[in-house]
């Protein structure tokens, strides 16, 4: 392939170049990078798949990870393996995934059973998401439906697109399926594991592949500074401890220009919120969290409160959505700084 100047397009280094195509000269690898181009899978899935012991599994990943073409994320007990997307590795990965014959037999048999495995894994996550719902639905109930809800936060973000939006707190994943045309790559964070399933099944479930999950510490993501160009913050810094926290180290890694999305409660009093539930903060007031984001240099762009239904039966509460950017630079902060606060309609 070449490009209009006569170069070569995929123009690698000769040793790296060496080292992915030893990686890749083996059968099963080649069958665990077609496995994991469709998704995310851990080393028990690879062992059902492709009916081949758990230590060797390892060894292949091993071999893949070292030359660059797989990436791991340790979730628990658990590591999941996706491809690279990024670099040579991810370069070289493309080249060669687009030489297979997605029709030989062999990649057939293993997509049938990754098919399997995946369809498995969905009814366990809908088993937890059904001892769940009861929780779920009895504060849904408590504010405006949640249609309504989305078709706000959906307005709020902006229609981007974004290259990397980041989920974190995802929960369920709804978000990332929520935003799903806007952004090349999504990534969703959070702490549980087993909301990762249930987070992990949808976004099967809902085809949207671009999209991945990652247990990760809400205080300390594991992303580079200034890589997001989109994070949202969905119903969950009622949870924490340490709120202010949060958004400081999701302000770390936004890029200039990018775009956080904060949705969360008014202040209110139902108590048994924080009883029954694991509410630390009983909603946030909006001069508090309005002057959280101008200290961490943040422009508010808009804000608009939701709140309950004219016709609850019982006290209810106001949803709260922020829409924040980072300056590109020093010198336009002043004048995002000075920005007049807009409520979305």
């Amino acid at each position: 392939m070449s490009d209009a100047g006569g170069k070569s397009a995929w123009a690698f280094e000769l040793a790296p170049a060496v080292g992915v195509l030893k990686a890749l000269a083996e059968p099963t690898r080649l069958r665990i990078l077609v496995l994991l181009s469709r998704g995310e899978l851990n080393v028990k899935d690879l062992t059902r798949i492709l009916g081949q012991s758990q230590p060797r599994i390892s060894r292949h990943l091993k071999l893949l990870a070292e030359a660059g073409l797989v990436e791991r994320a340790p979730e628990g007990s658990w590591v999941y393996f996706r491809l690279t997307e990024r670099g040579r590795g991810g370069e070289i990965s493309r080249l060669i995934l687009g030489a297979v014959d997605t029709a030989d037999a062999v990649l057939l048999r293993d997509r049938k059973r990754a098919d399997e495995v995946q369809h498995e894994r969905q009814e366990t996550a809908q088993s937890y998401f059904q001892a769940h719902a009861g929780e779920w639905d009895r504060i849904r109930a408590l504010h405006i439906a949640e249609g309504e809800v989305e078709a706000a936060v959906s307005a709020a973000l902006g229609k981007g697109p974004f290259g990397l939006l980041v989920d974190v707190g995802t929960g369920t994943g709804r978000m990332l399926e929520l935003f799903a045309d806007r952004y090349r790559r999504g990534l969703g964070l959070d702490l549980n594991t087993a909301m990762l399933a249930f987070a992990r099944a949808n976004l099967e479930r809902a085809g949207v592949g671009h999209a991945q999950v990652r247990q990760a510490d809400i205080y300390d993501l594991p992303l580079e500074d200034a890589s997001a160009d989109a994070l949202v913050m969905h119903q969950v810094l009622h949870f924490l401890g340490d709120p202010q926290r949060a958004i400081r180290e999701a302000v770390r890694v936004l890029a200039p220009g990018g775009r956080l999305l904060i949705v969360d409660f008014a202040p209110h009093e139902l108590e048994f919120l924080r009883e029954h539930y694991a509410h630390e903060r009983l909603g946030f007031a909006a001069p508090l969290l309005q002057q959280w984001l101008a200290d961490l240099g943040l422009a508010v762009l808009a804000q608009r409160d939701l709140p309950p239904a004219d016709n609850a039966r019982e006290a209810g509460l106001t949803v709260s959505i922020w829409v924040a950017e980072r300056p590109q630079a020093a010198a336009s902060a002043g004048r995002h700084g000075s920005a007049r606060l807009e409520r979305i309609s």
